[in-house]
C-alpha cells in the first residue's frame, strides 16, 4: 500500500474538506506517517476516518479531531506546548512539527515507551515524555503557550489554568462519557479567562 497517497487523501478529504484551513497543521499531518502509530494488523486502516485501538483500552484519535484540536491552539512555531495523554504518540508527533518543544504526559508506561520508540525512530527530538498523572500538569516546566488534553474531563482542572501563560490556549473535551464538548480557554490576564465552544 502506498501510504503517502493514503495520507494525502486523509488530509484533503477528512481534514481540509471539513473546514480545517491552518496550512501548517495540514502540512504536519502530511509528513507524519500515522500508520507507524498503530499495530501492523491495523496499518491499512490508519488513514481512515476513525479512531483505532492501540492497546491498554486506549485509542489513536480520529485524524479530523487531531487536526481540529491542534488548529485550535493557533500555533506559530515558537511555543512550548503541554500534551496530556501521549497515547500512541501521533498527536505528539504532529505537535512536534509545529512548536519549539512538546511536553507530553502519559499515565500508562507501556504506551509511553512505545510512543517514545516511534518518535525516536522518526528523529523527532523536541519532545519530552513523562509517565505520570496528567491531571496535575507539568508544573516545573510551566507556563505553557498551549495545553492540549486528549481525554475528556467533567470539568476543567485548575492546574491547567494555572500552568497557562498569558495569551496561552487550553483545548480539551469537557463532559461525561455520553456527551462531550470541545472547548478552548484563552488566558487573557493573570486572573481572566475566556471560554469558547469549538465543537459539540
Amino acid at each position: 500500500m502506498d501510504y503517502s497517497i493514503a495520507r494525502r487523501r486523509m488530509v484533503e478529504q477528512q481534514v481540509a474538506a471539513r473546514g480545517v484551513v491552518d496550512q501548517r497543521v495540514l502540512d504536519a499531518m502530511l509528513t507524519i506517517p500515522r500508520h507507524l502509530f498503530v499495530e501492523t494488523a491495523l496499518q491499512s486502516h490508519a488513514y481512515g476516518d476513525a479512531a483505532l485501538p492501540i492497546g491498554e483500552k486506549q485509542t489513536i484519535s480520529q485524524p479530523y479531531m487531531v487536526a481540529v484540536m491542534t488548529a485550535a491552539l493557533e500555533l506559530q512555531g515558537d511555543e512550548r506546548v503541554l500534551e496530556i495523554g501521549t497515547g500512541s504518540g501521533y498527536q505528539t508527533a504532529v505537535l512536534s512539527k509545529l512548536v519549539k518543544r512538546v511536553y507530553s504526559i502519559e499515565r500508562i508506561a507501556v504506551l509511553a515507551g512505545r510512543a517514545r520508540k516511534i518518535l525516536d525512530q522518526l528523529q523527532l527530538s523536541n519532545i519530552n515524555i513523562k509517565i505520570g498523572d496528567g491531571t496535575v500538569g507539568w508544573e516545573d516546566q510551566s507556563p505553557f503557550s498551549g495545553i492540549l488534553v486528549a481525554a475528556g474531563s467533567p470539568d476543567v482542572p485548575q492546574k491547567y489554568l494555572d500552568q497557562l501563560e498569558i495569551g496561552g490556549k487550553l483545548v480539551l473535551p469537557v463532559g461525561d462519557q455520553k456527551q462531550q464538548t470541545l472547548i478552548r480557554i484563552v488566558r487573557k490576564s493573570e486572573d481572566s479567562f475566556e471560554r469558547q465552544q469549538m465543537m459539540g
